[in-house]
């Protein structure tokens, strides 16, 4: 294991945030380095990062979620989750990822939402990748998941060991 930092990006950090969301192929819109957090190294070089990015039909949801691919499986992308469900207190919270994640983010207590269940900034979404990728494996399709729990649900996850 290596040794990380989770903590809020500095307006320094911003470059490095997007060369990574760049690097790992996700959503590069909506990058406010002010909603981020990052996981930084001993030596301050950002390895991950994550946010949460509010839309403009009120809903918010849990993105950016990136990690240097060198460094993969050494819980940074779980810290860095972990610590922005701690510190958001809205609810219901949103996210999109590939369908072959689902697995991770149920472990947080998301779930996976149809059409009529999504805000309409994520029914847009959820329509348009229909069209554009309806030729890609179902693994690699978009999921919407939404988390409904509270802060005293997902800290009871993490004190068990379920994330």
């Amino acid at each position: 294991m290596i040794d990380f930092v989770v903590r809020p990006a500095k307006r320094q950090d911003f470059p490095e945030i997007r060369n990574l969301i760049h690097e790992v192929h996700i959503n590069p819109t909506g990058l406010d380095w002010r909603r981020f957090l990052v996981v930084v190294s001993p030596d301050n070089t950002v390895l991950g990062c994550g946010q949460i990015k509010p839309h403009f039909d009120g809903s918010r949801e849990l993105a950016s979620i990136a990690v240097k691919e060198h460094v993969r499986g050494q819980g940074i992308a779980r810290a860095v989750i972990q610590e922005l469900l701690a510190r958001e207190f809205t609810r219901p919270l949103y996210l999109m990822c590939r369908a072959r994640l689902e697995p991770l983010y149920i472990k947080f207590g998301f779930r996976a939402i149809d059409q009529d269940e999504m805000p309409v900034y994520f029914q847009r979404i959820s329509r348009a990748e229909r069209i554009f990728n309806s030729k890609v494996q179902a693994e690699d399709r978009l999921l919407v998941m939404r988390l409904e729990g509270t802060v005293e649900i997902i800290s009871g996850l993490i004190e068990a060991g379920k994330i």
